[in-house]
Protein backbone atom coordinates (compact mmCIF):
# COMPACT_ATOMS: atom_id res chain seq x y z
CA UNK A 1 0.00 0.00 0.00
CA UNK A 2 2.67 2.45 -0.33
CA UNK A 3 3.45 4.70 2.29
CA UNK A 4 -0.28 4.11 3.57
CA UNK A 5 -1.09 3.66 7.35
CA UNK A 6 -3.54 1.59 8.75
CA UNK A 7 -5.17 1.97 12.43
CA UNK A 8 -7.43 -0.28 13.84
CA UNK A 9 -9.55 1.90 16.58
CA UNK A 10 -11.98 0.32 18.84
CA UNK A 11 -15.72 0.15 18.16
CA UNK A 12 -16.58 2.38 20.28
CA UNK A 13 -16.99 4.55 17.31
CA UNK A 14 -18.23 4.97 14.39
CA UNK A 15 -20.08 7.62 11.86
CA UNK A 16 -20.83 10.64 13.47
CA UNK A 17 -23.35 13.39 11.63
CA UNK A 18 -23.25 16.10 9.88
CA UNK A 19 -25.53 20.03 9.54
CA UNK A 20 -25.06 23.09 7.24
CA UNK A 21 -26.32 25.98 8.48
CA UNK A 22 -26.48 29.14 5.87
CA UNK A 23 -24.78 32.26 7.75
CA UNK A 24 -22.58 34.28 8.15
CA UNK A 25 -20.41 33.53 11.79
CA UNK A 26 -17.06 32.89 12.77
CA UNK A 27 -15.41 29.51 11.48
CA UNK A 28 -15.34 26.69 13.47
CA UNK A 29 -13.44 23.59 12.31
CA UNK A 30 -13.75 20.33 14.17
CA UNK A 31 -11.15 17.76 12.39
CA UNK A 32 -12.00 14.14 13.07
CA UNK A 33 -10.31 13.15 16.70
CA UNK A 34 -8.45 10.57 15.15
CA UNK A 35 -6.83 12.56 12.32
CA UNK A 36 -6.03 14.80 15.34
CA UNK A 37 -4.44 12.24 16.99
CA UNK A 38 -2.77 10.63 14.25
CA UNK A 39 -0.84 14.43 13.10
CA UNK A 40 0.35 14.96 16.77
CA UNK A 41 2.26 11.72 17.03
CA UNK A 42 3.46 12.32 13.45
CA UNK A 43 1.83 9.59 11.57
CA UNK A 44 0.79 11.53 9.00
CA UNK A 45 1.54 14.84 7.90
CA UNK A 46 -1.19 17.75 6.11
CA UNK A 47 -1.84 16.72 2.55
CA UNK A 48 -1.83 13.17 3.18
CA UNK A 49 -5.04 12.62 4.78
CA UNK A 50 -5.89 10.11 2.41
CA UNK A 51 -3.58 7.56 3.45
CA UNK A 52 -4.74 6.91 6.72
CA UNK A 53 -6.72 4.11 6.63
CA UNK A 54 -9.05 3.76 10.18
CA UNK A 55 -10.58 0.24 10.41
CA UNK A 56 -12.89 -0.63 12.97
CA UNK A 57 -12.16 -3.55 15.26
CA UNK A 58 -14.66 -5.99 15.08
CA UNK A 59 -14.75 -5.48 11.07
CA UNK A 60 -10.83 -5.99 11.27
CA UNK A 61 -11.65 -9.10 12.47
CA UNK A 62 -14.56 -10.62 10.89
CA UNK A 63 -12.48 -9.69 7.58
CA UNK A 64 -9.09 -11.90 9.01
CA UNK A 65 -11.62 -14.98 9.98
CA UNK A 66 -13.34 -15.50 7.22
CA UNK A 67 -10.19 -16.42 5.39
CA UNK A 68 -9.24 -18.63 8.38
CA UNK A 69 -9.07 -22.64 7.55
CA UNK A 70 -10.45 -24.93 10.49
CA UNK A 71 -7.37 -25.46 12.36
CA UNK A 72 -6.66 -21.66 12.65
CA UNK A 73 -9.95 -21.84 15.69
CA UNK A 74 -9.70 -22.91 19.01
CA UNK A 75 -11.50 -26.07 18.65
CA UNK A 76 -11.56 -27.11 22.73
CA UNK A 77 -15.27 -27.07 23.25
CA UNK A 78 -16.23 -24.70 20.81
CA UNK A 79 -17.50 -25.36 17.22
CA UNK A 80 -14.90 -27.07 14.95
CA UNK A 81 -15.39 -25.61 11.93
CA UNK A 82 -14.69 -22.22 10.10
CA UNK A 83 -16.85 -19.48 9.22
CA UNK A 84 -18.72 -20.28 6.69
CA UNK A 85 -18.83 -17.85 3.47
CA UNK A 86 -21.39 -18.94 1.85
CA UNK A 87 -23.87 -15.81 -0.10
CA UNK A 88 -26.61 -15.47 2.93
CA UNK A 89 -24.39 -16.24 6.13
CA UNK A 90 -25.54 -14.22 9.21
CA UNK A 91 -23.26 -13.87 12.21
CA UNK A 92 -22.55 -11.73 15.44
CA UNK A 93 -18.84 -10.42 15.89
CA UNK A 94 -18.38 -9.90 20.19
CA UNK A 95 -15.16 -8.07 20.35
CA UNK A 96 -14.12 -8.60 23.62
CA UNK A 97 -11.82 -5.81 24.49
CA UNK A 98 -10.41 -4.42 27.85
CA UNK A 99 -13.28 -1.42 28.63
CA UNK A 100 -16.17 -2.33 26.29
CA UNK A 101 -17.52 -5.62 24.66
CA UNK A 102 -18.70 -4.15 21.34
CA UNK A 103 -21.20 -6.49 19.25
CA UNK A 104 -21.71 -6.14 15.82
CA UNK A 105 -24.14 -8.46 13.13
CA UNK A 106 -22.47 -9.20 9.14
CA UNK A 107 -24.24 -11.14 6.37
CA UNK A 108 -22.01 -12.94 3.75
CA UNK A 109 -23.00 -11.06 0.52
CA UNK A 110 -22.67 -12.91 -2.75
CA UNK A 111 -19.22 -11.33 -3.92
CA UNK A 112 -18.25 -12.13 -0.68
CA UNK A 113 -18.37 -8.82 0.57
CA UNK A 114 -20.01 -8.21 4.18
CA UNK A 115 -23.07 -5.83 5.13
CA UNK A 116 -23.68 -4.38 8.42
CA UNK A 117 -27.01 -6.12 9.87
CA UNK A 118 -27.79 -3.76 12.33
CA UNK A 119 -26.10 -0.70 14.10
CA UNK A 120 -23.71 -1.79 16.50
CA UNK A 121 -24.23 -2.57 20.12
CA UNK A 122 -22.45 -3.65 23.37
CA UNK A 123 -21.41 -3.00 26.68
CA UNK A 124 -18.88 -1.63 28.96
CA UNK A 125 -17.69 -4.66 31.12
CA UNK A 126 -15.11 -5.54 29.41
CA UNK A 127 -11.85 -7.58 30.84
CA UNK A 128 -11.00 -4.35 32.94
CA UNK A 129 -14.27 -5.23 34.39
CA UNK A 130 -12.42 -8.36 36.14
CA UNK A 131 -9.04 -6.55 36.57
CA UNK A 132 -11.23 -4.23 39.06
CA UNK A 133 -12.47 -6.93 41.03
CA UNK A 134 -9.40 -8.37 41.93
CA UNK A 135 -7.75 -5.41 42.69
CA UNK A 136 -11.23 -4.91 45.01
CA UNK A 137 -10.18 -8.32 45.88
CA UNK A 138 -6.68 -7.26 46.96
CA UNK A 139 -7.79 -4.20 48.89
CA UNK A 140 -9.96 -6.34 51.19
CA UNK A 141 -7.11 -8.88 51.94
CA UNK A 142 -4.57 -6.09 52.93
CA UNK A 143 -7.10 -3.70 54.34
CA UNK A 144 -5.52 -0.55 55.60
CA UNK A 145 -2.15 -1.93 53.51
CA UNK A 146 -2.93 -1.63 50.00
CA UNK A 147 -3.80 1.72 48.92
CA UNK A 148 -0.69 2.86 50.80
CA UNK A 149 1.64 0.04 49.19
CA UNK A 150 0.30 1.05 45.61
CA UNK A 151 1.37 4.57 46.18
CA UNK A 152 4.50 4.28 47.26
CA UNK A 153 5.50 1.25 44.66
CA UNK A 154 3.13 1.95 41.51
CA UNK A 155 5.03 0.28 39.69
CA UNK A 156 5.39 -3.19 41.43
CA UNK A 157 1.29 -2.69 41.96
CA UNK A 158 1.28 -2.25 37.78
CA UNK A 159 3.25 -5.42 38.29
CA UNK A 160 0.61 -7.88 39.66
CA UNK A 161 -1.95 -6.61 37.57
CA UNK A 162 -0.20 -7.21 34.81
CA UNK A 163 0.35 -10.74 36.22
CA UNK A 164 -3.40 -11.25 37.08
CA UNK A 165 -4.06 -10.43 33.40
CA UNK A 166 -2.05 -13.60 32.26
CA UNK A 167 -3.31 -15.88 34.63
CA UNK A 168 -7.01 -14.76 34.03
CA UNK A 169 -6.89 -16.41 30.72
CA UNK A 170 -7.13 -20.11 32.56
CA UNK A 171 -9.83 -21.39 34.96
CA UNK A 172 -7.12 -23.18 37.20
CA UNK A 173 -6.27 -21.85 40.68
CA UNK A 174 -4.21 -18.52 40.51
CA UNK A 175 -0.74 -18.56 42.84
CA UNK A 176 0.68 -14.35 42.23
CA UNK A 177 4.15 -13.96 43.86
CA UNK A 178 3.17 -11.54 46.54
CA UNK A 179 6.08 -8.79 45.90
CA UNK A 180 8.71 -7.77 48.81
CA UNK A 181 7.52 -4.44 49.54
CA UNK A 182 3.97 -5.63 49.66
CA UNK A 183 4.56 -8.63 51.98
CA UNK A 184 7.21 -5.85 54.06
CA UNK A 185 4.40 -3.65 54.66
CA UNK A 186 1.97 -6.06 55.78
CA UNK A 187 4.39 -7.23 58.38
CA UNK A 188 4.33 -4.08 60.27
CA UNK A 189 0.82 -4.29 61.47
CA UNK A 190 0.74 -7.84 61.89
CA UNK A 191 1.82 -11.77 60.36
CA UNK A 192 0.84 -11.84 56.86
CA UNK A 193 -1.06 -15.15 57.46
CA UNK A 194 -3.43 -13.02 59.40
CA UNK A 195 -4.39 -11.34 56.36
CA UNK A 196 -6.03 -14.31 54.97
CA UNK A 197 -7.91 -15.72 57.83
CA UNK A 198 -11.13 -13.89 57.52
CA UNK A 199 -10.82 -14.38 53.45
CA UNK A 200 -12.89 -16.35 51.61
CA UNK A 201 -11.15 -17.86 48.78
CA UNK A 202 -7.46 -16.78 48.92
CA UNK A 203 -4.79 -18.58 51.39
CA UNK A 204 -0.91 -17.48 51.85
CA UNK A 205 1.24 -20.29 50.51
CA UNK A 206 4.93 -20.11 50.38
CA UNK A 207 5.32 -16.11 49.47
CA UNK A 208 2.61 -16.69 47.16
CA UNK A 209 -1.05 -15.63 46.66
CA UNK A 210 -3.26 -18.12 45.77
CA UNK A 211 -6.86 -17.60 44.46
CA UNK A 212 -9.38 -20.15 44.14
CA UNK A 213 -10.77 -21.02 40.73
CA UNK A 214 -14.32 -20.83 42.16
CA UNK A 215 -13.01 -17.05 43.80
CA UNK A 216 -11.17 -16.07 39.88
CA UNK A 217 -14.56 -17.12 38.39
CA UNK A 218 -16.72 -14.59 40.64
CA UNK A 219 -14.26 -11.78 39.44
CA UNK A 220 -15.54 -12.69 35.89
CA UNK A 221 -19.80 -13.28 36.78
CA UNK A 222 -20.65 -9.02 36.57
CA UNK A 223 -18.86 -9.34 33.07
CA UNK A 224 -20.21 -12.83 31.78
CA UNK A 225 -23.81 -11.96 32.78
CA UNK A 226 -23.87 -8.06 31.41
CA UNK A 227 -22.09 -9.88 27.77
CA UNK A 228 -25.06 -12.36 27.86
CA UNK A 229 -27.83 -10.42 28.17
CA UNK A 230 -26.73 -8.15 25.42
CA UNK A 231 -26.44 -11.12 23.36
CA UNK A 232 -29.88 -12.20 24.15
CA UNK A 233 -31.60 -8.94 23.74
CA UNK A 234 -29.54 -9.49 20.11
CA UNK A 235 -30.54 -12.62 19.37
CA UNK A 236 -34.38 -12.06 19.84
CA UNK A 237 -34.59 -9.91 16.81
CA UNK A 238 -35.27 -11.20 13.73
CA UNK A 239 -32.45 -12.65 12.35
CA UNK A 240 -30.81 -15.55 11.08
CA UNK A 241 -27.51 -15.75 13.08
CA UNK A 242 -25.59 -19.13 12.91
CA UNK A 243 -22.39 -18.00 14.08
CA UNK A 244 -20.58 -16.49 17.22
CA UNK A 245 -17.27 -15.07 16.85
CA UNK A 246 -15.28 -14.25 19.55
CA UNK A 247 -12.35 -11.92 18.85
CA UNK A 248 -9.90 -9.56 20.96
CA UNK A 249 -7.69 -9.64 23.80
CA UNK A 250 -10.61 -10.35 26.93
CA UNK A 251 -11.72 -13.72 24.11
CA UNK A 252 -8.13 -15.18 25.56
CA UNK A 253 -9.88 -16.41 28.71
CA UNK A 254 -10.94 -19.65 28.65
CA UNK A 255 -13.80 -18.94 31.47
CA UNK A 256 -15.03 -16.53 28.86
CA UNK A 257 -15.36 -18.60 26.09
CA UNK A 258 -16.55 -21.35 27.99
CA UNK A 259 -19.34 -19.56 29.49
CA UNK A 260 -20.10 -18.50 26.03
CA UNK A 261 -20.40 -22.09 24.68
CA UNK A 262 -22.61 -23.32 27.93
CA UNK A 263 -24.91 -20.19 27.47
CA UNK A 264 -25.13 -20.09 23.42
CA UNK A 265 -23.47 -23.53 22.01
CA UNK A 266 -26.54 -25.37 22.26
CA UNK A 267 -28.17 -23.31 19.11
CA UNK A 268 -25.23 -21.58 17.78
CA UNK A 269 -21.61 -22.44 16.41
CA UNK A 270 -19.01 -20.81 19.02
CA UNK A 271 -15.84 -19.50 16.93
CA UNK A 272 -12.78 -18.02 18.25
CA UNK A 273 -9.38 -17.92 16.38
CA UNK A 274 -6.06 -18.73 17.98
CA UNK A 275 -4.38 -14.61 19.24
CA UNK A 276 -8.09 -13.37 18.85
CA UNK A 277 -6.31 -10.18 19.49
CA UNK A 278 -3.57 -10.57 16.72
CA UNK A 279 -6.33 -11.05 14.43
CA UNK A 280 -7.63 -7.55 14.58
CA UNK A 281 -4.28 -6.08 13.62
CA UNK A 282 -3.52 -8.78 10.89
CA UNK A 283 -7.79 -8.11 9.65
CA UNK A 284 -6.87 -4.52 9.75
CA UNK A 285 -3.95 -4.93 6.81
CA UNK A 286 -6.17 -6.41 4.71
CA UNK A 287 -8.89 -3.87 5.19
CA UNK A 288 -6.74 -1.45 3.85
CA UNK A 289 -6.01 -3.75 0.73
CA UNK A 290 -9.74 -3.96 0.33
CA UNK A 291 -11.79 -0.94 2.08
CA UNK A 292 -15.25 -1.86 0.29
CA UNK A 293 -15.14 -5.34 1.97
CA UNK A 294 -18.09 -4.38 4.20
CA UNK A 295 -20.36 -3.44 1.44
CA UNK A 296 -22.55 -1.33 4.00
CA UNK A 297 -23.64 -0.26 7.49
CA UNK A 298 -26.42 0.90 9.46
CA UNK A 299 -25.98 4.31 10.59
CA UNK A 300 -26.01 5.12 13.96
CA UNK A 301 -27.90 7.98 13.95
CA UNK A 302 -29.97 10.70 12.26
CA UNK A 303 -27.95 13.19 10.01
CA UNK A 304 -29.27 16.39 9.03
CA UNK A 305 -28.73 20.02 7.76
CA UNK A 306 -29.54 23.49 9.59
CA UNK A 307 -30.78 25.67 6.95
CA UNK A 308 -33.14 28.54 6.59
CA UNK A 309 -36.24 28.67 4.17
CA UNK A 310 -38.77 31.31 3.60
CA UNK A 311 -41.40 31.50 6.70
CA UNK A 312 -44.55 30.08 6.23
CA UNK A 313 -47.13 30.60 9.31
CA UNK A 314 -48.29 27.26 8.88
CA UNK A 315 -45.40 24.94 8.98
CA UNK A 316 -42.75 26.94 10.39
CA UNK A 317 -41.96 28.24 14.70
CA UNK A 318 -43.22 31.68 15.35
CA UNK A 319 -39.84 32.17 17.08
CA UNK A 320 -37.81 31.07 14.48
CA UNK A 321 -38.89 33.75 12.28
CA UNK A 322 -36.62 36.59 11.48
CA UNK A 323 -36.40 39.00 8.81
CA UNK A 324 -33.59 40.72 6.32
CA UNK A 325 -33.64 43.06 3.71
CA UNK A 326 -33.93 39.96 1.17
CA UNK A 327 -36.99 38.67 2.91
CA UNK A 328 -38.61 36.43 6.01
CA UNK A 329 -37.10 33.57 6.73
CA UNK A 330 -37.35 31.05 9.25
CA UNK A 331 -34.06 29.51 10.57
CA UNK A 332 -32.47 25.96 12.30
CA UNK A 333 -34.56 23.77 9.93
CA UNK A 334 -33.02 20.60 10.14
CA UNK A 335 -33.41 18.96 6.74
CA UNK A 336 -32.64 15.49 7.36
CA UNK A 337 -29.63 13.63 5.25
CA UNK A 338 -30.02 10.51 6.46
CA UNK A 339 -31.89 7.76 9.11
CA UNK A 340 -30.59 6.69 12.08
CA UNK A 341 -30.47 2.72 11.12
CA UNK A 342 -30.40 3.27 6.93
CA UNK A 343 -28.39 1.64 4.87
CA UNK A 344 -25.23 3.51 3.77
CA UNK A 345 -23.35 1.84 1.12
CA UNK A 346 -19.34 1.90 0.63
CA UNK A 347 -18.17 4.92 -1.40
CA UNK A 348 -21.81 6.37 -1.49
CA UNK A 349 -21.65 10.35 -2.41
CA UNK A 350 -24.83 12.61 -1.72
CA UNK A 351 -25.18 15.92 -3.39
CA UNK A 352 -27.28 19.03 -2.57
CA UNK A 353 -27.88 22.42 -3.85
CA UNK A 354 -27.86 25.27 -1.14
CA UNK A 355 -28.43 29.14 -1.64
CA UNK A 356 -27.76 32.22 0.80
CA UNK A 357 -30.32 34.19 2.49
CA UNK A 358 -28.65 37.79 1.81
CA UNK A 359 -28.16 38.48 -1.51
CA UNK A 360 -24.39 40.62 -0.45
CA UNK A 361 -23.23 37.92 2.07
CA UNK A 362 -19.73 36.81 0.98
CA UNK A 363 -19.21 33.48 3.30
CA UNK A 364 -21.70 30.87 4.54
CA UNK A 365 -21.51 28.61 7.45
CA UNK A 366 -21.99 25.32 7.43
CA UNK A 367 -22.78 23.57 10.82
CA UNK A 368 -22.67 19.41 11.21
CA UNK A 369 -25.17 17.96 13.70
CA UNK A 370 -26.20 14.50 14.75
CA UNK A 371 -29.20 13.06 16.74
CA UNK A 372 -30.63 9.52 17.68
CA UNK A 373 -33.90 10.45 16.97
CA UNK A 374 -35.78 9.52 13.25
CA UNK A 375 -38.24 12.88 13.69
CA UNK A 376 -36.50 16.30 14.16
CA UNK A 377 -37.63 19.44 12.96
CA UNK A 378 -35.42 21.89 14.55
CA UNK A 379 -31.42 21.71 14.83
CA UNK A 380 -31.87 23.01 18.57
CA UNK A 381 -33.97 20.33 19.70
CA UNK A 382 -33.02 17.62 22.63
CA UNK A 383 -30.24 15.33 21.84
CA UNK A 384 -29.32 17.12 18.52
CA UNK A 385 -25.85 17.90 18.56
CA UNK A 386 -23.50 20.07 16.57
CA UNK A 387 -20.13 17.81 16.12
CA UNK A 388 -18.07 20.64 13.32
CA UNK A 389 -18.38 23.17 10.61
CA UNK A 390 -16.47 25.22 8.46
CA UNK A 391 -17.05 28.49 6.34
CA UNK A 392 -17.31 28.46 2.26
CA UNK A 393 -16.30 32.08 0.79
CA UNK A 394 -18.08 33.16 -1.75
CA UNK A 395 -16.53 36.76 -2.62
CA UNK A 396 -18.92 37.04 -6.29
CA UNK A 397 -21.93 38.55 -4.97
CA UNK A 398 -23.24 39.08 -8.94
CA UNK A 399 -26.05 36.45 -8.40
CA UNK A 400 -27.12 36.91 -5.20
CA UNK A 401 -29.41 34.49 -3.76
CA UNK A 402 -29.25 32.71 -6.59
CA UNK A 403 -25.55 31.77 -6.10
CA UNK A 404 -25.25 27.71 -5.42
CA UNK A 405 -23.01 26.38 -2.86
CA UNK A 406 -22.75 22.64 -3.88
CA UNK A 407 -22.58 20.35 -1.11
CA UNK A 408 -20.81 16.67 -1.26
CA UNK A 409 -21.49 14.49 1.28
CA UNK A 410 -19.21 10.89 0.63
CA UNK A 411 -19.64 8.11 3.13
CA UNK A 412 -16.46 6.42 3.50
CA UNK A 413 -15.61 2.83 4.98
CA UNK A 414 -15.26 4.35 8.12
CA UNK A 415 -16.03 8.06 8.11
CA UNK A 416 -17.73 10.28 6.31
CA UNK A 417 -16.56 13.75 5.03
CA UNK A 418 -18.37 16.82 3.73
CA UNK A 419 -17.26 19.35 1.14
CA UNK A 420 -18.92 22.63 0.22
CA UNK A 421 -17.75 24.15 -3.09
CA UNK A 422 -18.60 27.64 -4.35
CA UNK A 423 -19.94 27.31 -7.65
CA UNK A 424 -19.08 30.57 -9.11
CA UNK A 425 -15.42 30.90 -7.45
CA UNK A 426 -14.72 27.74 -7.04
CA UNK A 427 -13.54 28.14 -3.41
CA UNK A 428 -14.05 24.56 -1.73
CA UNK A 429 -13.71 23.53 2.05
CA UNK A 430 -13.63 19.98 3.56
CA UNK A 431 -14.59 18.55 7.18
CA UNK A 432 -13.63 15.38 7.88
CA UNK A 433 -16.51 14.10 11.01
CA UNK A 434 -15.84 12.37 13.69
CA UNK A 435 -17.30 9.09 13.92
CA UNK A 436 -17.45 8.79 17.77
CA UNK A 437 -20.84 6.76 18.55
CA UNK A 438 -20.57 8.30 22.26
Amino acid sequence: MGDSFIIAIDFGTAYSGYAFNITPRNQKTEPCVRHFCCFKAGIVTKGKEDKLVIALEPEAASVYCKKLPSDGFIAENLGDGKLDQSPGTQYIVVDCGGGTIDITFHEVLEEGNLKELHKASGNDLGGQTVDRKFKQFLQEIFTGVWDDYEKKFPNEAQKIMYDFTLFKKHEDDVEIPCPFNLGKLAEKKKKIEKYFKKVHGATWEDGSIKISKEKLREFFEESLQGITRCLREILEKDFKIKYILLVGGYADSKILRNHITDEFGDDYIILCPFRPQEVIMKGAVEFGRNKGVVASRKNPFTYGVGIFQRFDKFRHREDKKFTNKDGVWCRDIFMKLVDVGEDVRWNETREHTLYPVEAAQKAMSFSFYRTKKKHVAYIDEPDTEEIGSFIVESPDTTLGLNREIRLKIKFGFTEMTATGTDRESGSSQTIRINFMRN
